[in-house]
């Protein structure tokens, strides 16, 4: 089945003195691959600015505009109009030996190594081999996001945009970008490279065509296992018509929706608000 949303993302700061000159990138734009299409997409700003586009080291779309007159306050709103589809866990894949060979392992090597979100360790070996033992890699996958979300709780506010994966273990708990960097800590002891992916989920499978919901920006895993598919861990489900995907990298710090530097002001207040409505 294929759904069609509307994505709106409004991104709101506040600055107790003006703030004279601010450089921001926003990652806002979903991406166009072979489970979803992009119809339409925009990314505004008030006060207006100049931008231009580009795509970055790991294929995302990145909006980049900087503002050079007095400002207390900036909006930034990135609207998109999306085909998605779901996508079965492949059962064709390639096996651990193909995997293993050094010429995959050196091609997908970014995906393998450490990060400060990922960091190296030993931690989850034995873990690994367990859940990867007689099965083939597509279903290591599978198992791997299915016991982080078997072993870990959902709470909001637990942990925090710069909370590493064993930092987030330590609590059992956290939210989907922690869920996420979980799952990608067993993957790469497992010798499976797999990238994090950021983007957008629809709360509501059985909401009403043009109903207007509040979403949630989401996190979930892409699995290299002959091609690229994914799984939501947070959810322990496939990646279907709910999730649009935006952003993809090795962590939280590849794909944040917006980031920048700003001169001037003072303290900031931040909101953001997601808007989902399914259209067809």
């Amino acid at each position: 089945m294929t759904w069609r949303l509307r994505v709106i993302h409004t991104t709101g700061f506040a600055y107790d003195a003006p703030v004279t000159s601010s450089f921001n990138e926003a990652r806002l734009t979903p991406r166009s691959d072979g489970r979803q299409n992009v119809i339409h997409n925009r990314v505004e700003t008030t006060p207006a600015t100049r931008a231009y586009r580009y795509t970055d080291y790991w294929g995302t779309t990145v909006t980049s505009f900087d503002l050079h007159a007095p400002h207390t306050a900036l909006s930034v709103t990135g609207s998109s109009v999306v085909e998605t589809e779901a996508v079965a866990v492949p059962t064709d894949g390639v096996g651990w030996d193909t995997l293993a060979d050094e010429n995959i392992r050196d091609q997908y090597g970014e995906y393998l190594t450490g990060t400060d979100y990922v960091p190296v360790s030993d931690r989850f070996d034995e873990i690994a081999r367990q859940l990867r033992r007689d099965s083939s890699p597509a279903d290591a996958v599978v198992a791997a996001s299915n016991w982080v979300h078997e072993n870990m709780s959902y709470v909001p506010g637990a942990t925090g945009v710069r909370t590493s994966a064993l930092e987030a273990w330590e609590e059992r708990r956290g939210v989907c970008q922690d869920y996420a960097h979980l799952t990608r800590m067993l993957l790469r002891a497992m010798g499976i490279p797999s990238r994090y992916v950021s983007g957008y989920l629809h709360p509501h499978r059985e909401a009403e065509l043009g109903e207007s919901v509040s979403g949630e920006s989401h996190a979930w895993v892409q699995a290299w296992t002959g091609s690229w598919w994914g799984y939501d861990p947070t959810n322990a489900v496939p990646v279907g018509e709910q999730h649009v995907s935006v952003a993809v990298g090795r962590d939280y710090a590849d794909v944040p929706p917006l980031k920048g530097i700003y001169s001037g002001g003072g303290s900031t207040d931040f909101d953001v608000v997601v808007e989902i409505i399914r259209l067809a």
